[in-house]
């Protein structure tokens, strides 16, 4: 494979392309062309597409230079509503037609040879697979990089929660750049004085007591996915927000599910992987990194900056407090570039296994020089996800605090606690992103007012020790060990004699009791590190989560209330990872009834599902004995 650029590169900005309601769009065209004079050349090309909410003028202009100077038609579009493009916005309603429309006016151009790939990140997923749902003509390939599968079940909503990374994407990378926000400073400073921090503090908001007020719009869609819950509402089968419903009639192209194993998107880029890889006749291939959904660019750059380029996190192998080695970056355009050379070209550039991902945990746990603990890791390839031979292994939470492979005899074992509303385990990592407000720069940059800010995460992204500190958001006084609360109880195994390998999908099931109408219950997955001369207090890596509320147990598609007392099964699918339990390290279960910001909070009074400005301190029961056995299952690799 070579990225040496063949072409010059002619643009052709702010195309206007009519969708079928009439609503025109706002596209930029970037052709192949002569390097003598710079005239476009004649011969057609494929064509790629990149739909973004986020500007198609900004840091995708050098993406679009960089594919057309190696032989690509590329357009680069603003989506229904944002910069450059008409109609009104609401969050990814519409991207199923008008992403199939684009596709099949660009695949009828002269300069394109009829074939159309996709590719994009994040906003820039979720639209492709939702173009795909209409199976438009000239669809040759997708790249998908980090996007959802069904925004109810793991996205937008998670097993009955709320998502709240959305709410605050609603005051910052929404509203901030809606139409009437870049018409108007004035509408823009509005937001950008906006603490999401205090948002969340505040909340559970009402409507019109909020910033979002300014532009009702905003503040429907905003309120329509915290409020909404039961899956025959028309906002879960649309095909823009819930792909999984419309597998079936999907287009068969061949397809990346690209992801991290720290993402926000880990558990869709799975499902997705699993639901149409063998579903489709087209060659689908997954590939998963330990990335997170953002990076940090090195050289002080802010988060501002990185926000723009999330695939960037392929080539910065960190995630969070962890740090992995080189060999965990990967080359972003390249690989995309490889891809399409081979199915769209027919060049001998893509032999890959079906299956890539990197098995964190084979480094030693020593301190980098910028202060992370080095965790390691390296590539394994397989056929499928899991891979051939997993074993599912269940390891069993017993009363005295064990985790094991042996189930429970107890005839009656349980442990209560008490879970407070007010006073919720707050979010120390995991599988986040965009839990973002803004603050003030010191030196201000660019056009204000957004030049006197800073976009930052707050609740942070990647492997932590599961301790609080005073940088903590949400934590107060005495700081230390999640695992010191009193509403969080510890399962761990004895010291690992011989290490364990994990790749896959997880599941846990807690049966749960409570004493009144509604609660939650969370699991986190633990790699416990010993105690040693770099960790002197061990090192509790989280390494994936969940939460289920409970009038949604069991994934259920309709709302159906606790009784008081009753023990239910409450079953969760923490997102699939890779990792290595060094021998003397311990597997650890978290229980807990919350994990904030990343969700909100249940108020415990089967009110309503988002908006109760009523809290109850609920006693939350967790039994392990031979009827109840709460486990979690595990993927195993052979040795």
């Amino acid at each position: 494979m070579t990225a040496d650029p063949a072409y010059a590169v002619h643009a052709e900005l702010n195309v206007m392309v009519e969708m079928r309601d009439g609503v025109r769009l706002a596209t930029d065209v970037y052709r192949p062309a002569d390097p003598d004079t710079g005239e476009p050349i004649d011969e057609p090309k494929p064509a790629l597409l990149d739909r973004t909410p986020y500007d198609r003028t900004g840091g995708r202009l050098r993406h679009g230079e960089w594919y057309a100077s190696r032989g690509y038609v590329i357009a680069i579009q603003d989506v229904r509503g944002r910069f450059g493009s008409e109609g009104e916005f609401y969050i990814h309603a519409n991207e199923a037609e008008d992403g199939a429309d684009t596709v099949e006016w660009l695949a009828e151009q002269p300069y394109c040879d009829g074939q159309v790939a996709t590719l994009g990140t994040s906003y820039g997923a979720w639209v492709q697979n939702a173009l795909a749902t209409q199976d438009p003509d000239g669809l040759a390939g997708m790249f998908v990089n980090m996007g959802a599968a069904n925004g109810r079940k793991k996205t937008f909503r998670h097993n009955g929660a709320f998502e709240q990374r959305w709410l605050s994407w609603a005051f910052t990378l929404g509203a901030g750049f809606a139409h009437e926000s870049l018409a108007d400073p004035d509408v823009q400073q509005h937001f950008a004085d906006v603490d999401v921090r205090e948002v969340f503090a505040d909340g559970p908001i009402q409507r019109g007591e909020t910033a979002l007020a300014e532009l009702p719009g905003y503040e429907e869609w905003a309120f329509d996915i915290m409020e909404t819950g039961s899956a025959s509402d028309e906002l879960w089968q649309n095909p823009g927000l819930n792909f999984e419903r419309y597998y079936d009639e999907s287009a068969d192209v061949p397809t990346v599910y690209a992801g991290g194993l720290y993402d926000s998107y880990t558990g869709a880029t799975c499902d997705n992987f699993r639901g149409l890889g063998d579903r489709k006749e087209s060659d689908h291939y997954l590939l998963l990194g330990p990335w997170t959904h953002l990076a940090r660019l090195p050289g002080g750059h802010d988060h501002s900056e990185a926000l723009l380029f999330p695939p960037l996190t392929w080539e910065h192998p960190t995630a969070g407090d962890l740090a992995f080695g080189e060999d965990a970056v990967r080359k972003y355009r390249e690989t995309r570039l490889a891809f399409f050379d081979h199915y769209l070209k027919g060049e001998d550039t893509w032999d890959r296994p079906r299956v890539e991902y990197f098995l964190m945990g084979t480094g030693d746990g020593h301190r980098t020089d910028d202060g992370r603990l080095f965790h390691g890791g390296e590539w394994r390839s397989a056929e499928a996800w899991p891979p051939e031979g997993t074993e599912m292994t269940s390891f069993y939470a017993h009363g005295d605090g064990t985790l094991s492979r042996e189930e429970p005899e107890a005839d009656d074992d349980a442990t209560s606690f008490e879970f407070d509303p007010s006073d919720p385990v707050p979010t120390i990592g995991g599988n986040t992103s965009s839990y973002l407000t803004y603050e003030p720069r010191d030196e201000p940059v660019g056009a204000y007012p957004l030049g006197d800010r800073n976009i930052i995460d707050f609740a942070g992204r990647g492997g932590y020790d599961q301790r609080t500190d005073e940088d903590t958001y949400g934590a107060s006084p005495p700081y230390g060990p999640l695992a010191d609360r009193d509403d969080v109880l510890v399962f761990r195994t004895p010291p690992l004699e011989e290490p364990v390998e994990i790749a896959g999908p997880i599941r846990v099931r807690v049966y749960g009791s409570t004493d009144g109408e509604d609660t939650d219950f969370t699991a986190k997955l633990i790699d416990e590190y010993p105690q040693s001369e770099e960790s002197p207090d061990g090192y509790a890596l989280n390494l994936s989560d969940s939460i289920c509320r409970g009038r949604y147990r069991g994934y259920r598609d309709e709302p159906d209330l606790l009784e008081s007392g009753e023990v239910y099964e409450f079953y969760m699918e923490p997102y699939d990872t890779a990792n290595h339990f060094k021998a003397g390290h311990r597997i650890r279960l978290d229980i807990s009834s919350s994990n904030w910001p990343r969700f909100d909070v249940n108020p415990n009074t089967g009110g309503p599902l988002y908006g109760d400005d009523e809290f109850r301190v609920a006693t939350n029961t967790v039994h392990h004995d031979a009827t109840h056995p709460t486990h979690v299952e595990l993927p195993i690799q052979p040795r």
